[in-house]
């Protein structure tokens, strides 16, 4: 298949991957479009004709529904672009994106889909096929030059997918928007609002960058194999002023509050190791009460309080 400019295929650069945010637990969902039949794509007979099986170590559970591969193409590449696929399967998103961006750059880990996703899209002048671990590949290195607006999309391994969305996070000033299916219940916690128990770090972490929005349920019938859970597409467009900046203060406010969730701010934050006297001070001039809990607070609450423990810094 040519990539870009000759046949060959493309492995970018590497760098560490960010830091994993905690794996969510539950959730609900909604607004499914109807499931076609699992065998619609044929991705059964593609894998049959090749000799080869889901593999359960690389969480493997591809997608079968044309319809919901075309509403994430749709919310994903509305204005052409370059879209970064996450984890390019048996190309059944890929097909998708293909129909509606200028250029799709898709990684795919198990090297035997690339060979697979080689005979499937041939010599596809507007597919770069990067075989490799997406936690691994530097994502801005591989959208360097390419048409923009430049989005991310992808069906993420539920294994990974804290892991992949903090990386998500931390493209948010150069996307235009991601769009992802994870797990039902990770979902709920990146749309959640204060107050509920699905509001927590991970809501946090995400919604100071992006605005989330769910954009349908998709059941575990329009995978090969079904998975035990339901899943949900979500989508993420960046602020146009972030609701905070993840500067190190922040990171720390945030994820002390969220330690132990069931302890007042007063207690949770004595992990911040002011002294006497100094947390009360700070957490009045940030206006945020000390009797609450970290599932009461707003982004810009979290973002104040970082600001006092800064200040403090350079007084």
């Amino acid at each position: 298949m040519r990539h870009g400019p000759g046949r060959r295929r493309e492995r970018g650069s590497t760098r560490g991957a960010t830091p994993a945010a905690p794996e969510p637990r539950r959730g609900a969902g909604a607004d499914a479009p109807e499931p076609g039949a699992p065998a619609e794509l044929g991705s059964g007979a593609l894998l049959r004709a090749h000799g080869l099986r889901p593999k359960k170590a690389l969480g493997q559970n591809f997608l079968c529904d044309r319809r919901v591969a075309e509403r994430i193409a749709a919310a994903a590449a509305p204005e052409g672009g370059t879209v970064l696929e996450i984890g390019a399967g048996l190309g059944a998103l890929t097909r998708a994106l293909l129909e509606r961006a200028e250029r799709v750059v898709a990684i795919e880990r198990d090297r035997e889909l690339c060979a697979v996703l080689e005979e499937v899209f041939g010599d596809e002048s507007r597919l770069r096929l990067v075989p490799g671990d997406a936690l691994a590949l530097d994502w801005a290195a591989l959208l360097a030059g390419e048409p923009r607006p430049h989005a991310i999309a992808g069906n993420l391994p539920y294994a990974i997918t804290g892991r992949l969305v903090s990386q998500i996070v931390g493209h948010a000033r150069s996307i235009a928007r991601a769009v992802v299916m994870v797990q039902r219940e990770v979902g709920e916690r990146l749309t959640a609002a204060p107050g509920g128990r699905d509001y927590g770090l991970l809501t946090v972490f995400v919604q100071a960058a992006f605005a989330v929005e769910r954009v349908c349920r998709v059941p575990a019938a329009v995978f090969l194999p079904p998975p035990q859970v339901e899943s949900v597409v979500v989508a993420l467009v960046p602020h146009a002023v972030p609701r905070a900046v993840e500067t190190e203060d922040f990171a720390r406010v945030v994820k002390s509050a969220f330690a132990t969730r069931r302890k007042t701010l007063r207690n949770a934050w004595r992990a911040l190791a002011l002294p006497e006297g100094e947390l009360a001070a700070a957490a009045a001039r940030a206006g945020v009460s000390l009797d609450r809990r970290a599932e009461e607070l707003a982004v810009e609450d979290f973002a104040r309080m970082a600001g006092e423990l800064a200040a403090r810094a350079i007084r």
